[in-house]
C-alpha cells in the first residue's frame, strides 16, 4: 500500500499540475479529445474521469470524450493493478486506452445521428485556480495529499482489497472455483460487462484478484476493466441522470461485445 499510496500522490501532483495545458489541448477538436480523454482515462486515479465530467459539463467536450475516458479508466483499482499484475498491467491499460478510443468515436458518431445533447452546463468545482504556478506545496499536502487521498482514497482501496482478497481466499478453500469458473467464460464476461454498472470500482477487484490468481482468463478481466467506470461517473449523476444513464449503457453494451468478440475467436 506504500507504493501505491506514493503513486496516488505523484500522479494527482502531475494532473493538477498540468491540468491548464490539458484542458487546452483537449478542447481543440474532436478527434483530440477523444484520443486525450481515453489516454487520460488509462493513467490511474480517479481525477482524470473527473476532469472529463467537468469539461463535459462545461460542453467544453463531447460525448465522445466522456464515453472514451469512462471505457478507458480502471479508477483507483488501476493502483491496485500496478501492485497485483505487474506483468500484464501495462497491456490492460494500452488495450483499454484503444478501445476508448474506437468506443468514443463510435459513441460521438451515434450522438449525431441520434442528436444527443448534453444536459445545460453548470459548474462544478475541481481545484479551480490549482494548476502551473499556483499550485502550492503546504496546499497541495493539506488538500489533496491528507484531505483526498489519505482520508478519502487510501482507506477505502485498503478496505476493498483486504475484504476482497479474504473472500477469494475463503471461496478457493471451501470450493473448487479452478474446476468452476473456466467452465462458464461466457457467463463471467456478462457478468463482468453488467456489474460494471455499478459506480463503484471496488468489484472490479474481485474480477482482478481472481485473474491474478489465475482463475479467470485476460478477456474476463477486460470486460470488467472497461465496463466499470469507477467512481469517475459520480459527478455527472449529480449533474444530468439522464447522461449518465447513456454512458452506462454504451460502455456496458461496447465491453459486452468487445467480450463476446474474444469469446467468439476462443481467447
Amino acid at each position: 500500500m506504500a507504493i501505491v499510496a506514493v503513486l496516488m500522490v505523484a500522479i494527482e501532483w502531475l494532473e493538477i499540475k498540468f491540468r491548464s495545458r490539458l484542458e487546452r489541448w483537449l478542447v481543440k477538436s474532436v478527434k483530440t479529445q477523444i484520443i486525450g480523454a481515453s489516454l487520460l482515462g488509462a493513467v490511474p486515479g480517479c481525477f482524470d474521469a473527473f476532469f472529463v465530467v467537468s469539461l463535459y459539463t462545461h460542453r467544453l467536450v463531447g460525448f465522445g470524450a466522456l464515453v472514451a475516458v469512462m471505457l478507458s479508466t480502471a479508477g483507483d483499482e488501476a493502483f491496485a493493478m500496478l501492485a497485483m499484475i505487474p506483468k500484464e498491467v501495462l497491456a490492460v491499460f494500452a488495450v483499454c486506452a484503444a478501445l476508448g478510443i474506437v468506443g468514443g468515436f463510435i459513441a460521438e458518431w451515434l450522438a449525431r445521428k441520434l442528436k444527443i445533447e448534453p444536459a445545460h452546463p453548470c459548474v462544478i468545482k475541481m481545484h479551480e485556480g490549482e494548476s502551473g504556478r499556483n499550485l502550492e506545496l503546504t496546499h497541495f499536502l493539506k488538500e489533496h495529499v491528507w484531505e483526498h487521498i489519505v482520508k478519502k482514497h487510501l482507506p477505502r482501496l485498503f478496505l476493498w482489497v483486504f475484504f476482497t482478497m479474504v473472500a477469494v481466499y475463503l471461496l478457493m478453500v471451501c470450493v473448487d472455483l479452478a474446476a468452476i469458473l473456466p467452465q462458464n467464460k461466457l457467463l463471467l464476461i456478462l457478468l463482468a460487462a453488467v456489474i460494471g454498472i455499478i459506480p463503484e470500482s471496488g468489484p472490479h477487484l474481485v474480477f482482478l484478484t481472481l485473474y491474478a490468481e489465475g482463475l479467470i482468463p485476460f478477456s474476463v478481466l477486460l470486460v470488467s476493466t472497461l465496463s466499470q467506470d469507477g467512481h469517475g461517473l459520480l459527478p455527472l449523476l449529480s449533474h444530468s441522470i439522464r447522461d449518465a444513464v447513456r454512458v452506462q449503457i454504451f460502455t456496458t453494451l461496447f465491453s459486452l461485445a468487445v467480450g463476446l468478440a474474444l469469446f467468439l475467436i476462443g481467447f
